[in-house]
């Protein structure tokens, strides 16, 4: 970093996945805290002004009232949760001792692809629901689990705030202008859309778009899930301007099928 002379990074490095988290939480704290720390104090050292970090609506666990502030109590129910958390309390601390400025942005559920159906989700082991639904539509195969029909909620499936790929992009780009006009900032934003969809609304959604019924199963609920959780995206409204162009389910399914429908084997088939 001193010899490049990097001005702001970017950390969206992280392990993710709520569940397994909940069953290995050491390699959680390692990977999301220890070797999180170690970037801080070499950005502090190679003399970066500032981190835009990739957190997550885990940090607040499970809602009191609906939608959820930035002052919303912070009581994650999963070490994923705990980990983010832990990371955005380091770089307050950093920045007290240190000036290093930092804007914590908290990813409601993040999901499609890019319009142009180019780039997308691909991975080896895919665990988000909605690529899951939309690989099932696709190929068929083994049904898809949907953890838990029994929470607090209208169809009693969990209720999830979807937020598109490209507004979460949009977001880092409007974070870093916000440090580079006000310096060593120190803030967190919501990002989502401020609507809650549930499991069951993404199935029937999944449908809809692409025609094909995806097969799924009834599943317990996984530990650590909370039931509802829905961003009041206000202050990244006014400090950012953020503003999501792609607000909606359908077109956040829409474009994440257009990936998968131009992609059956990911980026291994992106030269043919």
């Amino acid at each position: 970093m001193s010899e490049s002379g990097v001005d702001f990074v970017i950390h969206m490095a992280a392990f993710c996945e709520v569940g397994q988290s909940m069953k290995e939480p050491a390699s959680y704290y390692h990977n999301n805290m220890t070797r999180s720390l170690a970037l801080l104090d070499a950005a502090r050292r190679g003399g970066v002004k500032g981190i835009v970090f990739s957190s997550s609506a885990a940090v607040y666990g499970e809602p009191r009232e609906l939608p959820i502030t930035e002052e919303h109590p912070q009581r994650p129910t999963n070490p994923y949760g705990e980990t983010k958390l832990a990371f955005e309390r380091a770089l307050h601390w950093h920045r007290e001792a240190h000036g290093l400025g930092y804007v914590a942005l908290r990813y409601f559920n993040a999901a499609g692809a890019h319009p142009d159906g180019t780039l997308g989700e691909d991975h080896a082991q895919e665990s988000h629901l909605i690529p899951r639904l939309l690989i099932a539509a696709r190929d068929g195969g083994e049904s898809i689990p949907l953890f838990g029909d029994d929470y607090p909620t209208p169809d009693g499936t969990c209720v999830r705030d979807y937020v598109h790929v490209m507004d979460l992009a949009q977001a880092h780009l409007q974070a870093l202008e916000l440090m580079e006009r006000e310096g060593a900032v120190a803030a967190a934003f919501n990002l989502g859309n401020g609507e809650g969809f549930s499991v069951r609304q993404v199935v029937d959604t999944v449908e809809a778009v692409t025609g094909r019924k995806p097969p799924t199963r009834r599943a317990p609920r996984r530990v650590g899930d909370p039931s509802s959780l829905v961003a009041s995206a206000d202050l990244a409204a006014n400090r950012l301007g953020w503003r999501p162009r792609f607000p909606s389910l359908d077109s956040i399914v829409r474009s994440a099928w257009e990936w998968h429908r131009l992609h059956p084997a990911g980026y291994d088939d992106r030269a043919g």
